[in-house]
């Protein structure tokens, strides 16, 4: 099994996006990039802390491809848009992928020149790409929250 973490805005959506990909094993929300251990859904929506909302993705790479995980996030979000996402604003809804291996960090960096390429985006795309540092999952009501509660709130969408 290889874990990923990626911000794309609200983690409620993302976590739910990735569920369903299968070779996904587990996905979980939390927070990641920021200085502080142990922060709290307040602290990180304070926009002190410096984390994002993430999801740690746990994947088959026998069952779906590292470079296929990351093609799908720039895909099921607005990569162009700064600290942002839909009605979501904050450098805690960045746009984010936080790699776990030397590997992980060539094949995004490859990814994500294939994204610029691709002419599918009108704006610059802004997503980071930067070495994982410890992931402190959210609090257990935001785990599984669109299983818990129904309905997508968050925006997450495919484009082909």
């Amino acid at each position: 099994m290889e874990t990923t973490t990626v911000g794309a805005g609200c983690f409620w959506g993302v976590e739910h996006f990735f569920r369903e990909v299968p070779g996904v094993i587990d996905a979980a929300s939390g927070y990641a990039g920021g200085n502080v251990d142990h922060p709290t859904y307040k602290q990180v929506c304070s926009d002190s802390t410096g984390h994002a909302e993430v999801v740690e993705v746990t994947f088959d790479p026998v069952r779906v491809s590292y470079a296929t995980l990351v093609d799908l996030i720039f895909k099921m979000h607005d990569p162009t848009q700064l600290n942002r996402q839909g009605p979501d604003v904050g450098t805690q809804y960045r746009s984010a992928i936080f790699t776990h291996s030397p590997d992980q960090d060539r094949v995004a960096k490859e990814e994500l020149e294939k994204a610029k390429a691709s002419g599918q985006y009108q704006r610059p795309i802004v997503t980071v790409i930067e070495p994982a540092k410890a992931f402190w999952p959210a609090e257990d009501y935001h785990q599984r929250y669109f299983e818990k509660h129904g309905g997508a709130v968050c925006a997450t969408t495919i484009r082909r």
